[in-house]
């Protein structure tokens, strides 16, 4: 059986990539106190269910200090568990709660949103230690979607290699094992027929193919990658992300970021992200 966990900040998605998962085939389950993961498991394997999805939560917090050691157990026992973590920043939370004019599942408490909001994130502090923490920020609720799908369909056996372009005038991303700052790298966006382009378009290609500093950056970030990648393949991590990094994410992060990938993807499991090229928000 395939099992991921949905956990992480009320507002950051969850429901989004729970659905997503239910789109996807996943047997899907919404608030399961973390006591009841072995036995529902039970149930599901009984019958017949081989892929599920079950979030857990604040809304079920009572049993939130059980998590990591149910995890240890189930995947002592040979189940592929994933934990996917949402958040997103302070800001980003209160506008969409501010926009669905949804109740926080901790308002009872008599706090403020943002009071709330604190909270939850310390009492799962712990939990998105766990597992992948995505930053759903700047991210259109299609392309968590298609991200969510893109992360579940990949070999659990294999440490997947995640590489994120982004700006940081727009805040650098809470989910990053590593941050790679480019901005010192020449900037396409002073060419003025460049300037609406990307990099992924090819005369910003060729704008960069004849600068040896951004040659030299990339070798630089590969060869640290190279370096260290077997060291997290050891300590039997899933996931590592990598963020670059430029002024507004739409250039210089983008063409390395691309490059990159495909540098490691004829030998590594590779996923790719433009955190700048799909800004819209996510319910």
């Amino acid at each position: 059986m395939q099992l991921i966990l949905i956990s992480g900040l009320s507002g950051s998605g969850k429901s989004v990539a729970l659905r997503s998962l239910e789109d996807a085939g996943f047997f899907c389950v919404d608030n399961l106190p973390a006591t009841m993961l072995a036995d529902a498991l039970t149930i599901y394997q009984a019958d017949g269910y081989q892929k599920v999805a079950i979030s857990v939560d604040t809304r079920s917090r009572a049993t939130l200090d059980r998590l990591p050691a149910e995890i240890g157990r189930l995947r002592s026992a040979g189940l592929d568990v994933r934990l996917f973590f949402f958040e997103a920043k302070q800001e980003t939370l209160v506008k969409r709660f501010s926009e669905t004019r949804r109740a926080h599942p901790l308002s009872g408490l008599g706090l403020t949103l943002a009071e709330c909001i604190e909270l939850e994130r310390e009492l799962l502090a712990a939990i998105g230690e766990l597992g992948l923490r995505i930053d759903t920020s700047d991210m259109a609720a299609s392309n968590l979607r298609q991200w969510v799908r893109q992360l579940a369909g990949c070999d659990g056996g294999q440490l997947t290699l995640m590489f994120e372009s982004f700006g940081f005038k727009h805040g650098v991303p809470l989910d990053a094992d590593f941050v790679f700052d480019v901005r010192c790298l020449p900037n396409p966006h002073y060419v003025a027929e460049l300037r609406p382009l990307t990099g992924r378009d090819q005369p910003v290609i060729d704008f960069f193919a004849h600068e040896a500093q951004v040659a030299a950056m990339i070798a630089d970030i590969r060869a640290f990658i190279e370096k260290w990648l077997p060291e997290f393949v050891r300590e039997n991590r899933s996931y590592l992300s990598v963020a670059i990094g430029c002024t507004g994410g739409q250039h210089r992060s983008v063409y390395i970021a691309e490059h990159l990938a495909r540098d490691f993807g004829a030998e590594q499991q590779v996923l790719l992200r433009h955190r700048q090229l799909q800004r819209t928000t996510c319910d």
